[in-house]
């Protein structure tokens, strides 16, 4: 009996803690979304984030799903001609495949009626969203849960994390929001909504879990996706993740081609940083260093004198840079950025890039075996066109031919179902360019340059290195299931 007894106090014990947590999660819940006076919105105190693994009590997000759904909106846009150049940072990396059906070749009988989705998360109607969905608008109309239609104008856009930032009303009208969550605090296998309005379908709510955290995807340098098996569809693009308090923890943003309940978004706190500067300044300002980077193998390691394979391996550094002036070398092992251990190129790449410009940051270098601390200032990032410029050797094939090309590797042939990884990938295609307009568009595998076979990137260099300005280039391109020839002039339009 005595055991008996103490299990029973132990079985409601745990009844109790479940009961605690499911009513916790349901008045933070509800006390979400409220709507303060425009003139003085009260402010807004931080909710802890703990970490729910178990549904709610009785098995509902009935109460969660109430308090997010009013702050969800369905963007309606009208967009300038959208060519090849207007396809999002995804597409690059999954195909046309991935772009019809994320953004919606629905049934006829679906009427599409948005282009996807957004949260706000200000009361004078400050909303966040993904960049391709309001990339090349003209007109965008946002409804409301209560089927209200407004205005809304972009703030400013980030393409390299695919965010955007929206003003509703020119901030004239108080709306119900939400709060952004902390991302680093979720966990592996926590429940997750995902709220938008995939084929038009507005305030969808659909569950999961946190299956897995810090993707990487290639589609850049910030890559650090969080994937859920929660059902994201075409229209749910730039619609919130919201944990158990139904806190923002990410901004839901891409979908695997042919996958079943794999889907990616954008972390609440990277998100966080880039929504006060597209908020504050319109644009967003990155660290730079002025260095190129690789992975350090075990074999590199052992070459460079090192214990272990630990930390990123500095094989350039660019003239009158920071690196430079501060006097980092090619052959330098970084291990940690202002003590944070690098591991990979990624983690140093996100480092720089979210420090501020003009700031000094501490690096721990291995050098000729023995580790050091260099002080760095900081740069501010360089655009793209001016960095590619900048780099010794680099550009010319995408200055004289109009594109710049990757490596088709084993998984991006896996994602666009390629028979092999012959051939380079289209990733970016320059505006007005003889490439664009002969029709060359990102995510087409070069297959052919003038009748020669192009297998790796030493093909195609090869076989671009000696080309002059007015030479004729035919191109055989896969595209998807089909192939294609497009002809063009080097360097003319």
């Amino acid at each position: 009996m005595m055991q008996l007894k103490r299990r029973n106090f132990v079985a409601a014990l745990a009844l109790a803690l479940v009961a605690g947590v499911a009513l916790g999660a349901f008045s933070a819940s509800r006390a979400e979304l409220r709507r303060p006076p425009l003139a003085a919105p009260a402010p807004v105190s931080p909710i802890p984030v703990v970490p729910v693994q178990m549904p709610p009590q009785g098995g509902t997000f009935a109460s969660i799903a109430d308090a997010i759904k009013p702050a969800v909106i369905n963007i309606n846009t009208v967009s300038r001609g959208a060519g090849p150049q207007g396809r999002t940072p995804f597409e690059e990396y999954f195909g046309e495949e991935f772009f019809r059906r994320f953004f919606g070749e629905v049934p006829e009988r679906i009427p599409q009626r948005s282009l996807g989705s957004g949260v706000i998360v200000d009361p004078t109607g400050i909303a966040l969203t993904n960049a391709h969905v309001v990339d090349k608008a003209t007109e965008i109309e946002v409804v409301t849960l209560d089927g209200g239609k407004h205005r809304a104008k972009v703030i400013g856009v980030d393409k390299k994390t695919d965010l955007a930032v929206l003003k509703l009303d020119d901030g004239k009208t108080s709306f119900k929001y939400a709060r952004l969550g902390d991302s680093d605090r979720i966990q592996v296998g926590d429940w997750v909504l995902a709220v938008g309005s995939p084929f038009g379908l507005q305030a969808t709510v659909t569950a999961g879990i946190i299956s897995a955290k810090a993707r990487q995807l290639d589609q850049g340098p910030f890559d650090d996706f969080l994937q859920t098996d929660a059902a994201i569809n075409p229209g749910n693009s730039g619609g919130p993740l919201v944990n158990m308090q139904g806190e923002v923890v990410g901004i839901n943003t891409a979908i695997v081609a042919g996958g079943s309940g794999i889907g990616f978004a954008i972390p609440s706190n990277m998100a966080r940083k880039i929504y006060a500067e597209l908020r504050d300044k319109g644009r967003v300002t990155r660290g730079w260093l002025g260095v190129s980077i690789q992975p350090l193998t075990p074999e590199l390691a052992r070459s460079f004198g090192s214990k272990d394979a630990k930390g990123v391996l500095i094989n350039e550094v660019m003239p009158d840079s920071p690196a430079s002036k501060a006097g980092l070398k090619p052959g330098d092992i970084l291990l940690e950025f202002e003590g944070r251990p690098m591991e990979g190129t990624g983690d140093l790449q996100r480092a720089v890039g979210f420090f501020a410009p003009d700031r000094t940051a501490k690096l721990k270098i291995l050098r000729d075996q023995a580790e050091k601390v260099v002080e760095v200032k900081v740069g501010q990032a360089p655009d793209e066109r001016q960095a590619q410029q900048q780099r010794p050797g680099g550009g010319r094939a995408r200055s004289m031919l109009g594109l710049e090309v990757r490596p088709v590797t084993p998984e991006i042939a896996r994602q666009l179902n390629l028979r092999s990884t012959d051939g380079v990938i289209v990733f970016r295609v320059e505006d007005g360019t003889p490439a664009a307009e002969a029709g060359v568009q990102r995510g087409d595998i070069v297959k052919q340059l003038n009748g020669q076979t192009v297998r790796t990137m030493a093909d195609f260099e090869r076989l671009t290195r000696d080309m002059k300005e007015g030479d004729p280039l035919t191109v055989l391109l896969q595209r998807g299931a089909m192939s294609l020839y497009v002809a063009f002039r080097v360097g003319r339009g």
